[in-house]
């Protein structure tokens, strides 16, 4: 059962800005990542559901961060069916992202108040994800739909939605400034802040240190009252 509330979720998300995604299939690595982000600062962290036995990993993992990780918002990604949705939320997910737009996955978590992030790629889709209860939109792929001008345009006339970019972001100064000076809510981002070392192993120091700048990043763009 889901720890925190779908209000709670999206009050996290705007807090830090910043939510890692990640997936692999050894358990160990997949703790060790998220150990690392939340070292950084990071306290909402979207597993993937990518690979085979997704959900027996995440089961293990989400009892690990609910006990090692005061704070920590562990939630699922790449979410497409209800019956998948509903098998992670009995796993302990606290909020589903899925990359696309489907209306039974948000009656799934709309019974129990979950936050449901899903992929929309037009302004009709989020209006209509809005209208079936989605406090948070992703837009996915960012990079290919628009970018940052995209999110600008869609607040322009719906100043009232909440997005959250994924694809195409990065821990850039000039990357975060951009998605955020348009509007966004918060970003979610993979591999450019997962990153691994010149021998392609997962470089934990460099992952804190990322997670703890693309913060501080943040933060400073929104004192100056973005």
């Amino acid at each position: 059962m889901a720890q925190y509330t779908r209000i709670e979720v999206a009050k996290v998300m705007k807090d830090t800005g910043i939510v890692p995604l990640f997936y692999h299939s050894d358990i160990e690595i997949v703790k060790k990542v998220i150990k690392s982000c939340y070292d950084g600062g990071a306290r909402v962290f979207e597993f993937t559901n990518r690979g085979d036995h997704a959900q027996d990993i995440f089961s293990d993992v989400s009892k690990w961060v609910f006990k090692e990780l005061p704070g920590m918002i562990l939630g699922i990604g790449s979410i497409v069916d209800s019956g998948t949705a509903s098998l992670f939320i009995q796993k302990g997910a606290n909020f589903i992202v899925s990359p696309i737009l489907n209306a039974d996955i948000a009656k799934v978590c709309n019974r129990r108040k979950i936050a449901w992030l899903p992929g929309c790629g037009t302004l009709s889709e989020i209006n209509y994800a809005e209208e079936l209860g989605a406090e948070i939109v992703k837009i996915f792929p960012a990079g290919q739909i628009g970018g940052p001008d995209f999110i600008k345009s869609i607040k322009a006339p719906c100043p009232w939605s909440s997005i959250m970019p994924s694809g195409g972001v990065t821990p850039e100064k000039e990357n975060l400034s951009n998605w955020f000076k348009a509007g966004a809510h918060c970003v979610g981002m993979g591999s450019k802040l997962i990153t691994k070392d010149a021998h392609g192993v997962f470089d934990y120091d460099q992952i804190t240190k990322l997670t703890a700048k693309s913060i501080t990043i943040v933060k400073d763009l929104r004192n100056q009252n973005l």
